[in-house]
């Protein structure tokens, strides 16, 4: 299995490592936009912890978001690493990889249907 073959519908390795980048870039733009334009609408310390916590929110979501991703990327890797002939000990999964793994297949089912 290269990197260029395709993962799923539409997907291969390399695009999605290009997701990865693109989402983390577009999402620390659109929390620098977000915060700049509600920047203007706090003007008392009751607005700040109004506004704190959603923001705190879509942050952490963001990052769970790529968490998942990266995660999903890593596991294609190794098996990209195998199937061109590496054959590592450390390429195993191990048991919480592999729960990860059934977690990011159900993610992923979500999506496409």
């Amino acid at each position: 299995m290269s990197d260029n073959n395709e993962i799923f519908e539409g997907k291969t390795f390399q695009d999605l490592t290009k997701d990865i980048y693109e989402n983390t870039t577009k999402r620390k733009v659109q929390i620098d936009l977000l915060i700049s334009e509600i920047h203007g609408f706090i003007t008392t310390i009751d607005d700040v912890v109004m506004v704190a916590p959603i923001i705190k929110e879509y942050m952490d979501t963001a990052v769970r978001n790529d968490e998942h991703l990266v995660k999903l990327a890593g596991v294609l890797q190794r098996i990209i690493s195998k199937s061109q002939g590496d054959s590592d000990e450390s390429m195993l999964l191990s048991d919480e990889e592999k729960e990860d793994n059934k977690l990011l297949v159900k993610i992923i089912d979500i999506f496409l249907y």
